[in-house]
């Protein structure tokens, strides 16, 4: 059943500047004044609520949207307690500058105060156990708010495009953090994560951050948990963490470092991609798989040693990676993705093992630093244009038989093919270059 907290005689009520009344909703007596009757315990409020009654529990559902100033939410309404702030309770409310929730409330519901873009500071009671989805959505003017101890879950763009606020304190008692929880948080420069935390995410474009420590609870870093983040200059990941999701560090053009703890088995598609700053990584020997775009765009970095254990090499791993020089393939690799090399200018050298079976399109496209390449006898297949562009390649050496290959594989390219003696299935060329035994080269 849907109710309205009727409006009280003007001259009581909190006018447009934001003043409170001392006068309590009444639903027999909506004529009464403060001087006539002694206000309760639980304040009036000032623009009307809609609200909900359920057994013994009120729910907040509505506000009149032209609601201004300080607005305080009853304890009580009929007798029974406010405990909960509906889904979309405060929508459209756009010049609320502050709202005081009372201590029965155990629950803020999604988007309940969306887009209140003149809501500056907020205390959520430690009776509160969850902050739903959007709630606090581009309410761009909050600068600051507590979250109790009680609070279990934050969801999912909980406090996104909330431009103003510039700390946060995620107290122990919270175990999820929902994707782009404080997203666009373009203020935020310190972020302080309670030990509860098990999985991390929800910081994408807080572009302002310069430091997070992440505490040894978190087992897993979430899908562009920390995306955009253009000010972050290091961060220390616990040994804990054990999965690190895609895009998860991508476009942090600050970092310049980072030590992956040798928990993590996998780093996930683009997570350092864009990392234009990144001069040094370390990839444990418990790593296994390097996911697409993982280091692509990774503009400064150097060098980097891949261990033995990982087997695979997504598609653009380390394109251009601009001044990389030399990097070793581990032995169980099988294939070298699509354009996992393209436009690593200033390679000179590759090992490849003898694991691998297939060179993808693109794969060395661009490397126009390279001169020599030795291609094992596993290789069967290479796509076309793998090696497009590679104007400094003069051979290439192969130590099986004849692969297939695309017509334009070297396109842009002139190298000599050399080949094993005793080796099946060559002619006189291979995709328009010349074939040469292994005993003729210079």
């Amino acid at each position: 059943m849907k109710h309205l907290i009727p409006l009280l005689a003007f001259s009581f009520l909190i006018g447009c500047d934001g003043e409170k009344s001392n006068v309590a909703p009444s639903k027999d007596s909506p004529e009464e004044t403060a001087s006539e009757t002694k206000p309760p315990k639980s304040v009036s409020v000032k623009p009307n609520l809609k609200y909900e009654v359920e057994g013994d529990a009120v729910t907040i559902t509505g506000c009149a949207e032209d609601a201004s100033g300080e607005l305080v939410i009853p304890e009580k309404i009929e007798g029974k307690s406010v405990t909960t702030i509906g889904n979309q309770a405060f929508v459209g409310c756009n010049n609320l500058k502050s709202i005081t929730i009372p201590n029965s409330v155990t629950s803020i519901g999604g988007f309940a105060f969306f887009m209140c873009d003149k809501l500056t500071s907020f205390t959520i009671p430690d009776s509160v156990t969850s902050i739903g989805n959007q709630a606090f959505y581009d309410c761009t003017s909050l600068k600051s708010i507590t979250i109790p101890n009680s609070v279990t879950s934050i969801g999912y763009a909980a406090f996104q495009n909330c431009k103003g606020l510039t700390s946060i304190t995620i107290p122990d008692s919270v175990t999820s953090i929902g994707e782009d929880a404080f997203g666009d948080c373009q203020s935020l420069t310190s972020i302080k994560i309670g030990n509860g935390v098990t999985s991390i995410g929800g910081f994408k474009d807080c572009t302002s951050l310069t430091s997070i420590t992440i505490p040894d609870s978190v087992t897993s870093i979430g899908d562009v948990a920390f995306n955009g983040c253009s000010s972050l200059t290091s961060i220390t990941i616990p040994d804990s963490v054990r999965s690190i999701g895609r895009y998860a560090f991508s476009n942090c053009t600050s970092l310049t470092s980072i030590t992956i703890p040798d928990s993590v088995s996998s780093i996930g598609g683009a997570t350092f991609s864009e990392c234009t700053n990144l001069r040094s990584v370390t990839i444990p020997d418990s790593v296994t798989s390097i996911g697409d775009s993982a280091f692509s765009e990774c503009t400064n970095l150097t060098s980097i040693t891949i261990p033995d254990d990982v087997t695979s090499i997504g598609h653009f791993a380390f394109a251009h990676c601009k001044i990389l020089t030399s990097i070793k393939i581990p032995y169980g690799v099988t294939s070298i993705g699509r354009s996992a090399f393209e436009g690593c200018r200033s390679l000179t050298s590759i090992t490849i093992p003898n694991s691998i079976t297939s060179i993808w399109v693109y794969a060395f496209a661009n490397c126009t630093s390279l001169i020599s390449i030795t291609i094992p006898d596993s290789v069967t297949s290479i796509d076309k244009l793998a090696f497009v562009g590679c104007r400094s390649l003069t051979a290439i050496t192969f130590l099986g038989d004849a692969p297939k290959i695309g017509n334009d594989a070297f396109k842009e390219s002139s190298p000599t093919i050399y080949r094993e003696a005793n080796a099946k299935g060559w002619g006189d060329t291979l995709a328009g270059r010349p074939v040469k035994l292994i005993t003729e080269k210079p």
